[in-house]
């Protein structure tokens, strides 16, 4: 059975609830307050099964003072009933509820025009065509619109007919995307704890699922699903439920939090959007504070204006957008250009009513938003509806919003005007770009593919490899980086590889780390990563613990080389007792700086290996090796040396015979038991 959330509007006292009760013998207003006063406070919820489907009504309060009441309960509507009484016509709050409901871009409707018994067929026409005139140029233009009357009935039959046939307009939400239910309603229930309701938007809600309360960090399970009162294994996308949920107290779940999947959203405070305003509203000026209403949440914040830059500005010499920003009075002289849509208000940039803008919007409050989510702005004061937007980029990276470059990326984030699949396809796409190239070294995770893109769970490596694809982006473990940010790292490391040979060409190359250090220490390590396997395949370096260019060979001036046939030869020749590094420069006759770089050379080269602070040639090393584990011969009784025999042995001292028996221990050719070692 296929379910539909319907939600009503209009003004107050134009019969809305009556309505609901008609269709579904539920009366939707439950508080003692609404039922002695008769008038919605609150949301209220009824459901009824009309030829198969399932709609759940959310019936929303008609008063002014209740408009983000009735804000909460809209967001997740899937069609809207616009109720006019037919003996008023159309009043200030049905054209609030209207602008709403077409800012929010609610996909389908119907028109009701109840209390029709109450007037003559000359007046109802009337009032069918002041609505008419409301709605053109609108979804609900040519809609049906169904004169009824709650009290004889008249009409009714029409009007669920009607009903029917608008469902089939009504958007269908994603089960695959990431679960996400915003919140507008929570009590207690006796034996059951914490319940809260909500329209899941997308994804599924089953018994046993963990999820988070967000804004907030707080873990809560699933203990029981109820669809339209009855119990369930689990609730899908574009339903209405009720989700008992276990390790959570009522007081701490308010309206406007949202059930979410864990990491699939992303706490914010800013965003970045696209803005439509209301013909009638005022100017939405730069610093502006508003109210913003996204799902079942009320946040307020302040507007960013997103323009061209200004002439002797801050954003010409790379200078942040501050949060209000300062009068000029030189600005209005400088003639600066600015977005079609956008004007000067005192000062400041603003977007004018009717018009078409991009913002900045800086909450004062943590929000749960992704790309996509439909808003609505009201005034901070007086409290007004003046026009709604949708988001662009959940997690917009700092910087200054008063230039082209703002201008044209929230141009490339746009997501209107697109109708056909494809177009919005290839909208997504570019916008992925715009934010893996923002990333720049830092480097995108491909999770956020979906907490910041709004891609769905399922379809998050298919995007990723379509961003591979097309060039877009380059993959490397599980982050998305733009190609030129490889091209960069592949040309600095050349040039930085190429620099250190020829300042130290006896070194065999830069340790890979140090490498990482030096020339990329604010990026992604599996970029560097990546970087150094690319090179590697190519040929052009050798990336071990070492990286060096791989036409590099170590090259010894004649000092250097003839140090180097020296001190080679003593250490062979003094075995197992070397003499003191300190001391070797007189004996082959070169200087301490030649001496030490050769030393190093040959320990890199692994001819001469460090034991504490003594170097041994590896012969020597060896042969070590060889002779004691020849001491066990075959026998299978256990050989013991301790330090007083390997001395005698092997005719050295103290000095050099603790050293080389614990380097035979860690080389697993004997194990020390007690004062001897046993060879292994």
């Amino acid at each position: 059975m296929s379910s539909v959330v319907v939600g009503t509007a209009g003004h107050i006292d134009h019969g809305k609830s009556a309505l609901v009760q008609a269709l579904t013998g539920t009366h939707p207003d439950r508080l003692k307050e609404e039922k002695e006063r008769g008038i919605t406070i609150e949301l209220g919820f009824a459901r009824q099964t009309i030829d198969g489907i399932t709609f759940a009504f959310v019936d929303v309060p008609g008063h002014e003072r209740f408009i983000k009441n009735m804000l909460a309960g809209v967001g997740g509507i899937d069609l809207v009933v616009l109720v006019v009484a037919a003996d008023e016509s159309v009043m200030p709050q049905t054209r609030e509820h209207f602008d709403i409901c077409r800012l929010l871009r609610v996909p389908a409707g119907l028109v009701a025009l109840t209390k029709s018994d109450l007037v003559d067929l000359e007046t109802l026409e009337l009032v069918r065509l002041e609505v008419r005139e409301l709605v053109a140029g609108s979804f609900l233009e040519g809609a049906p619109m169904v004169p009824v009357s709650s009290r004889t009935g008249s009409g009714l039959d029409v009007f669920r007919a009607a009903l029917v046939e608008a469902s089939q307009k009504s958007i269908t939400r994603s089960v695959e995307a990431a679960t996400r239910l915003p919140i507008d309603r929570v009590f207690t229930m006796k034996g059951f704890g914490t319940v809260v309701t909500g329209t899941l938007v997308s994804g599924r809600i089953a018994v046993d699922d963990e999820l988070v309360i967000a804004p907030g960090s707080r873990r809560v399970k699933v203990r029981g699903v109820q669809v339209h009162g009855q119990r369930q294994g689990e609730a899908v996308a574009g339903q209405r439920a009720a989700i008992n949920l276990g390790g959570v107290e009522v007081d701490d779940v308010d309206r406007g939090q949202s059930l979410i999947a864990a990491n699939a959203f992303e706490e914010t405070r800013v965003v970045d959007a696209a803005v439509e305003m209301l013909p009638a509203a005022p100017p939405l000026e730069h610093g502006a504070r508003v109210h913003v209403h996204q799902g079942t949440a009320e946040i307020l914040g302040r507007v960013g204006v997103v323009t061209p830059s200004v002439i002797g500005s801050r954003e010409e010499s790379g200078g942040s957008e501050p949060a209000v920003p300062p009068h000029h009075a030189g600005e209005r002289a400088l003639g600066a250009p600015v977005e079609p849509g956008v004007r000067r208000e005192s000062g400041r940039p603003a977007i004018v009513p009717g018009s078409r803008g991009f913002v900045r919007l800086r909450l004062e409050g943590p929000a749960v938003m992704t790309r996509g989510d439909r808003f609505i702005l009201r005034s901070y004061s007086p409290l007004s509806t003046i026009g709604g937007g949708v988001v662009l980029d959940p997690r917009p990276r700092r910087g200054p919003i008063r230039s082209k470059a703002a201008l044209e990326r929230c141009r490339k984030l746009d997501l209107e005007p697109l109708s056909e699949p494809g177009e919005k396809a290839e909208a997504e796409l570019r916008a992925a770009e715009v934010m893996i190239a923002e990333a720049g070294a830092a480097a995108f995770a491909v999770c956020a593919l979906e907490s910041r893109v709004g891609v769905a769970p399922g379809d998050v490596a298919a995007w990723s490899e379509k961003l591979v694809a097309t060039g877009r982006a380059v993959r490397a473990g599980d982050v998305l980086v733009a190609p030129r940010v490889l091209r960069g790292l592949s040309e600095a490391i050349v040039a930085g590889l190429t620099t250190h040979h020829r300042e130290h060409p006896l070194s065999e190359g830069v340790p890979r780390e140090e490498l990482r250090e030096r020339l990329f220490r604010r990026g992604h390590p599996a970029l560097f990563d990546r970087v150094l396997e690319d090179l590697a395949a190519s040929g052009n370096v050798v990336a071990r613990d070492r990286v060096a260019l791989s036409a590099h060979r170590v090259t010894l001036s004649a000092d250097e080389e003839r140090a180097r046939a020296a001190i080679e030869r003593i250490y062979k020749e003094s075995r197992l007792t070397p003499p003191d590094a300190s001391s070797l420069a007189a004996s082959v006759g070169a200087s301490e700086a030649v001496v030490d770089r050769v030393l190093k050379l040959l320990q890199r080269q692994k001819t001469l290996i460090r034991i504490a602070d003594l170097l041994f040639h590896e012969e020597a090393l060896s042969r070590l090796k060889t002779d004691v584990a020849a001491l066990k011969g075959g026998s299978r009784s256990v050989t013991k040396i301790d330090v007083a025999g390997f001395k005698e042995r092997f005719g050295v001292t103290r000095k050099f015979a603790i050293p080389l028996l614990e380097y035979l221990d860690r080389e697993r050719v004997t194990r020390r038991v007690g004062d001897a070692r046993i060879v292994l």
